[in-house]
């Protein structure tokens, strides 16, 4: 290629967009590379929002991770920023654009164009819904306007548990406002599964967010001036300010126009190097259609360490060729901190797999953070599925207050690495008693998924049905003080001396706190020719 004349034109900035521009520039000297931004900043910290409402993050300008001046004096980029891209002329390679602020239109010749325009808040039409104090979080310009109207404001309505609502009930009640969130769901952070969620309701609740799940928006009324929410089971909230978090959609008219391929949820088709269905033209981050590594099927992920990376593929492959390391697919690792506590996702979840019908196991266990003797130590509750054919890990779900990212990063690595459950029973992991255990919960839940498999350990994944006979194997005055419903309290040091005690015809159900003892107690059962199953996660993970 000329790159004296070649012009790359990059539709967004912020993530995908700048990390494209600024690999580009790291490829040619010459190139010309047009940055185009509909708003005024072009490359801003998006995931520190609600860090900066809440005053975590106290100075704004730490959100701008880079200026239009700064982009345009280190990486010599052409950035036009208050500027719209309107259409695409794929015959001609030329794009459309508006002056935000004057309307005059311009066009501009491209050899290869990169669509990064983002996804935007969902707004469902309902009553109300226009009302100026319903506000949603996308941009620095959003930030400024929930912060502002904040101040004034006292009782505030989140809409939507997912991680961005998470978050933003965490700061609000920072900024001591009555906090209301609310779910359609019957859980907050429904990408998890369920059990898996309930330590993080617990900490929002005893931190005063009132929680309404398993309750959706219907629409909004006013009533002399005042802002009432209702819900669909007709209940009405008042609000001084509503924060609307339910999701997004990808901002895909540019390509519909054009008559780019799109996916079923409309995102923008892409290969392995980020080409859409013309191969002139990429896309990259929360617009785009990528696939999942684990099944090989579509996938659009919208986070920002895919839209980086992503970014980079484009910009390679636009230099280099298929000689360019393709993008590997996303698997949508995540996490969220909510007060004192933290949960996560990689890969995928248990409903997600009953979803699509596909054969999983899975397994959740209980264990330090780091050597249980040494001050700090939290409960880390990891939830791990696996393949049944092959051990081939499918995905975790971490929970906790202390070393939930750690694990999901590793088991993240192991997924991309097509390890098993074999493979994390003899994973070695850095040890020393303020990091982690000898036995790391990780190498716990692949001790428990090879129990599992071998056949020494029986699982069922709740408290058995009523009139089961289930022993809580805890200490007496544990299971006095959070009896178990249902149970016959039989110590795991009293056991063997108490067979007689529990009926030999029955399965029998084993219950502790953490779900080891209850493992050890139904492997003492098996071998008095019980039918023994253990509760995962024990009573700590169940009531």
């Amino acid at each position: 290629m000329n790159q004296s004349t070649h012009t790359i034109i990059i539709v967004g900035g912020v993530a995908g967009g700048a990390s494209a521009a600024a690999r580009a520039r790291r490829h040619s000297e010459n190139a010309h590379i047009i940055l185009l931004e509909r708003g005024p900043d072009v490359s801003f910290a998006n995931c520190g929002l609600p860090y900066h409402i809440g005053g975590e993050i106290s100075d704004r300008a730490e959100l701008n991770v880079q200026t239009p001046q700064s982009l345009r004096d280190l990486l010599n980029l052409d950035v036009r920023t208050l500027t719209e891209a309107i259409a695409i002329d794929r015959v001609n390679k030329t794009i459309q654009v508006r002056d935000v602020t004057s309307g005059t239109d311009d066009t501009l010749a491209y050899d290869q164009l990169i669509l990064s325009p983002g996804a935007r808040p969902l707004v469902p039409a309902m009553p109300g819904i226009d009302d100026e104090r319903i506000m949603t979080l996308r941009n620095l310009q959003d930030t400024d306007r929930i912060k502002a109207a904040a101040e004034q404001a006292h009782q505030v309505l989140v809409i939507g548990a997912g991680f961005i609502g998470l978050e933003m009930a965490e700061q609000l009640i920072h900024l001591g406002k009555s906090v209301t969130l609310i779910e359609r769901n019957p859980q907050v952070l429904p990408l998890l599964d369920q059990p898996m969620v309930r330590p993080l309701e617990k900490a929002l609740e005893k931190h005063g967010v009132r929680l309404i799940i398993n309750d959706g928006i219907a629409g909004f009324e006013t009533e002399n001036a005042s802002l009432n929410a209702v819900l669909q089971s007709g209940q009405k909230l008042a609000a001084d300010l509503v924060i609307l978090s339910i999701g997004v959609t990808p901002e895909n008219a540019l390509a519909k126009n054009a008559g780019l391929a799109l996916g079923t949820r409309g995102h923008i088709v892409t290969n392995a190097w980020q080409q859409t269905s013309d191969p002139a033209i990429y896309a990259v981050g929360d617009a785009c259609e990528t696939f999942d590594p684990i099944f090989d099927v579509p996938v659009a992920i919208a986070l920002a360490g895919p839209a980086n990376r992503q970014g980079r593929t484009a910009a390679d492959h636009i230099f280099m060729g298929e000689r360019a390391l393709p993008y590997p697919g996303s698997i949508g690792t995540a996490i969220v901190r909510v007060f004192d506590t933290s949960a996560g996702i990689t890969g995928w979840s248990e409903k997600r797999l009953q979803q699509a019908g596909r054969p999983y196991q899975t397994v959740t266990v209980n264990a330090a953070s780091h050597a249980s003797y040494y001050p700090g130590a939290e409960t880390v509750t990891l939830k791990l599925l696996w393949n049944p054919e092959d051990g081939r890990i499918l995905g975790a779900q971490a929970v906790g207050k202390d070393g939930v990212d750690k694990r999901l990063d590793v088991i993240a690595t192991a997924i991309r690495g097509n390890l098993t459950i074999s493979d994390l029973a003899h994973l070695e992991l850095a040890y020393a008693p303020p990091f982690g255990s000898a036995k790391d919960v990780i190498n716990i839940a692949g001790f428990a998924a090879c129990n599992i498999r071998d056949g020494f350990l029986l699982p069922i994944p709740g408290i058995a049905e009523a009139g089961a006979q289930i022993v809580d194997v805890r200490p007496a005055a544990t299971a006095a003080s959070q009896p178990v419903p249902g149970a016959i309290n039989i110590p795991l040091m009293q056991l063997r001396n108490r067979l007689d005690e529990l009926d030999r015809s029955q399965p029998v159900y084993t219950i502790c706190q953490m779900g080891k003892t209850s493992y050890f107690a139904a492997r003492i059962l098996a071998n008095h020719g019980f039918m023994a199953h253990s509760i995962l996660g024990g009573a700590h993970h169940q009531l």
